[in-house]
């Protein structure tokens, strides 16, 4: 839900991803393409200057920015005919893009036969009825067939994925990994037109400002000549490629790396692998630092501080009693997170920078988790050696709203209650275990729901 990425390259995910539920791709959310021989990027690869900040990936998490406003039909329905408004809407947005200087013939010929597309409104507004377990999530992310995949695709196409890696400072086993997550190495990318997608959720109102932009930005990749309109396919969000760029994201980060003028992220595997490095690099990648590692935690350990915004040295941590769960010395991190995806009982991580690097590209602590053990396990590297606790049943979302009503009521203020869980749901669960004394991780059970709902 890679949230998407804006590359060069071929495409195929519509999170993670993956970056990502609202990705094309199942997981997430972030990729059956010809892929083109690989070629060497050094020398022959350009991007456009980036902004100074990294945008996010996914488009589960739209910017906020709306340069543009178009005329502000009301919230569409899906089952409801909305050729006539559609019509309107795009006609007054063709005055707006030709006024951003997109060229006439664009307009006309792109923008202006551009269609509704009710599918694209009711899988923006689905919302899936049970939340996913994290072990669940890594069981498809991290399977054995993508990971052997992920070997193979590392393989064929060693000489555009170590260029891209000895360019940006990224190992070649996280861009493949980012590549699997997100399209599943490019068999998934996609198969809407991302200019009628947009438009669709530009017109329908719920992201309307966010879809806008995205629009915009679409038409200008393809005024730029980077692809043809009827080659810019992806997911129905609007993350495009391999990797499951956004439109703007592409045109801040997309990188030629093959050197035939184009950044094409649907068809050129240099051109995707260079973008995917290129946009982790800019989004604070430290080359030679590892994302970090699976942890013991000491028995004394307080489960609150299990959190990505508590950090500290990895010496502080060793002090602490945290060790590597094989015995192996820790990676030596500035500013490393223990994070416990499925709480006391489930296995521990310490992460550090790269970690949080790869949650530029997909807002989720489990779709990082799930890029950092592909590219580990590509590499050649063992899987997790915690057992995960499987005994454990996922909640609904209707239930993990009951659950948020419930701590509200007795004073664990756990935000809004909307069945998403999220940092204040989380901290007020956590009060609410301290109140009973048990282990505070914040992690929902159907326990802790029926002692909330008891008398």
């Amino acid at each position: 839900m890679p949230s998407f990425i804006a590359s060069p390259c071929s495409l195929g995910r519509a999170p993670a991803l993956p970056v990502a539920a609202s990705r094309a791709h199942a997981p997430t959310g972030v990729a059956g393409v010809a892929l083109a021989a690989a070629l060497a990027l050094a020398g022959c690869a350009s991007a456009p200057s980036p902004p100074p900040a990294a945008k996010p990936v996914a488009a589960a998490t739209p910017p906020t920015a709306s340069p543009t406003t178009a005329a502000t039909p009301p919230q569409a329905s899906p089952d409801t005919d909305h050729t006539t408004g559609f019509a309107q809407w795009l006609s007054t947005f063709s005055a707006q893009a030709l006024e951003a200087g997109i060229r006439p013939a664009t307009v006309r010929d792109v923008l202006g036969k551009a269609q509704w597309l009710p599918r694209v409104v009711e899988l923006d507004r689905a919302q899936p009825e049970f939340t996913r377990t994290p072990w669940a999530y890594l069981d498809s992310a991290v399977s054995p067939q993508r990971i052997a995949q992920g070997q193979a695709q590392l393989a064929a196409h060693s000489t555009a994925l170590q260029a891209a890696a000895a360019r940006y400072g990224v190992p070649a086993s996280v861009i493949t990994a980012i590549w699997g997550m997100e399209s599943n190495y490019g068999s998934n990318f996609g198969t809407f037109r991302t200019v009628d997608a947009l438009a669709t959720l530009a017109y329908e109102g719920r992201r309307r400002a966010w879809a806008q932009t995205e629009l915009l930005a679409a038409l200008r990749i393809i005024d730029q000549g980077d692809i043809a309109a009827d080659r810019m396919i992806g997911s129905w969000a609007g993350a495009m490629g391999h990797t499951q760029f956004l439109p703007s994201v592409f045109l801040a980060y997309a990188v030629d790396a093959d050197g035939d003028g184009h950044r094409d992220i649907w068809g050129s595997v240099p051109d995707v692998t260079a973008s995917t490095a290129h946009f982790l690099a800019r989004s604070g990648w430290k080359s030679g630092e590892p994302w970090g590692a699976e942890v013991q935690l000491p028995p004394t350990f307080d489960h609150a501080r299990a959190d990505p915004a508590v950090r500290q040295t990895t010496a502080q941590w060793e002090s602490e009693g945290v060790r590597s769960i094989d015995g192996a010395p820790l990676p030596d991190l500035a500013g490393a997170s223990i994070v416990t995806p499925a709480g006391a009982r489930g296995p521990a991580f310490l992460v550090g920078n790269n970690f949080r690097t790869i949650l530029r590209y997909n807002n989720s602590v489990n779709y990082a988790l799930g890029v950092a053990l592909l590219a580990r396990q590509i590499d050649g590297g063992g899987p997790v050696a915690t057992p995960w606790p499987r005994d454990i049943e996922p909640l609904s979302r209707a239930q993990l709203q009951t659950l948020q009503e419930a701590l509200n009521r007795k004073g664990f203020a756990a935000g809004t209650p909307d069945g998403v869980m999220g940092p204040a749901t989380r901290a007020g669960l956590r009060g609410y275990q301290r109140s009973l004394g048990t282990v505070a991780d914040g992690y929902p059970t159907l326990e802790l729901l029926q002692k909330l709902q008891a008398p």
